[in-house]
């Protein structure tokens, strides 16, 4: 007896959380939407999820049909089974024969599981009603925005920001992408500095080289600027490292508002992102390496055109410019555009993301 019933229990509690999840779920590299049975995503920040009919409407429907009424509200006497069609009866079945056996299995019909003792018509009807009307347990994803933001800074400036800069700095060039909140590319460039890592760090010569690139950056409510992760016990990378540094604290001095008086209240316009943070986003890390982002970038661009909803949104005229750039053996040098772009994609996902 108590076994049968905690085979039931089971059984209800199993499909509970083996239902389906969404009308339209976005895969997290932004694959074809795949259409199934409860949610309708919303496509204006692919997070929010509106639910619709499915089979919180079963009731509904059978008492529509003629002979179909609720089970709960009928007289218990009437037998379970026509209060289903025979897909819903097979399926409920198939489901309990294919549990562990029991002294009281298998069941031929619905209404044989109500002579279970101490098995009751309503609890019955709830066992059934779980099993066609499945509800995942979803897992709630929080991610600490100081682990790929700093400085720490309040989440609302970040989720009233309309659009950012992200900026990489490379060993020869500066690149950078404007995207804004409705992920669509606004500008996405680079620019050659003739001075940077010339056998000598000249401050004027770095200031000159930086200041020229400043002065083409588009305005944003934030530019986030990528914090590379060069270990300091490989002393090889010593003058890479101090030229990264000599780059990055020149772009925040340049970048950063000057207020006459002290303002506590505005925040930071200029942030840094962690490399790593981006390239575990995009699954790009071996070990603590971080390979090429040309791939991404080329999948990103391809959506962009075959997707009805792609994950990033580019005008015609950057997809035309950049269509071969980064090609396998391409000399054209595009990793800091393509680090550019995915460290904006990453920098909206994950700050959605760290609020879900």
């Amino acid at each position: 007896m108590w076994v049968a019933r905690r085979l039931v229990s089971s059984v209800a509690q199993k499909s509970r959380y083996t239902g389906q999840s969404g009308l339209f779920r976005r895969p997290k590299h932004g694959s074809l939407p795949e259409l199934e049975l409860r949610y309708l995503q919303c496509t204006c920040c692919w997070r929010s999820r509106v639910p619709v009919a499915g089979f919180e409407t079963l009731n509904t429907i059978i008492s529509a049909e003629p002979g179909k009424e609720d089970p709960c509200k009928e007289d218990p006497s009437r037998p379970l089974d026509a209060f289903y069609t025979s897909e819903q009866r097979d399926a409920i079945l198939h489901l309990l024969n294919n549990a562990p056996p029991t002294t009281h299995g298998p069941f031929r019909t619905l209404e044989s599981l109500v002579k279970v003792p101490l098995l009751k018509h309503k609890s019955a009807v709830t066992v059934f009603n779980s099993i066609l009307n499945p509800v995942k347990k979803e897992r709630k994803v929080r991610i600490q925005l100081a682990k790929f933001i700093r400085p720490e800074v309040d989440r609302s400036w970040l989720e009233d920001a309309s659009s950012i800069v992200s900026i990489i700095c490379g060993t020869n060039k500066i690149a950078w992408a404007h995207v804004d909140r409705g992920m669509i590319v606004q500008d996405w460039q680079q620019l050659e500095c003739p001075n940077f890592l010339r056998g000598t760090y000249i401050a004027s010569s770095y200031l000159n080289d930086v200041s020229t690139v400043v002065s083409l950056l588009p305005s944003a409510d934030f530019y986030i600027i990528e914090k590379s992760s060069i270990s300091v016990q490989n002393t090889a990378l010593f003058p890479i490292m101090a030229h990264m540094r000599t780059v990055e604290a020149i772009l925040f001095a340049l970048l950063e508002p000057k207020h006459s008086e002290p303002e506590t209240n505005l925040p930071p316009r200029v942030l840094n992102m962690m490399r790593t943070a981006v390239g575990r986003h995009f699954g790009l890390m071996v070990g603590e390496s971080r390979t090429s982002g040309a791939q991404a970038v080329r999948q990103l661009m391809t959506e962009s055109v075959t997707q009805k909803i792609p994950r990033i949104n580019f005008p015609p005229e950057l997809l035309l410019k950049y269509r071969n750039h980064f090609q396998i053996g391409s000399r054209r040098g595009g990793e800091e555009l393509c680090d550019a772009l995915l460290q904006a994609v990453a920098f909206f996902e994950l700050l959605s993301e760290s609020s879900s």
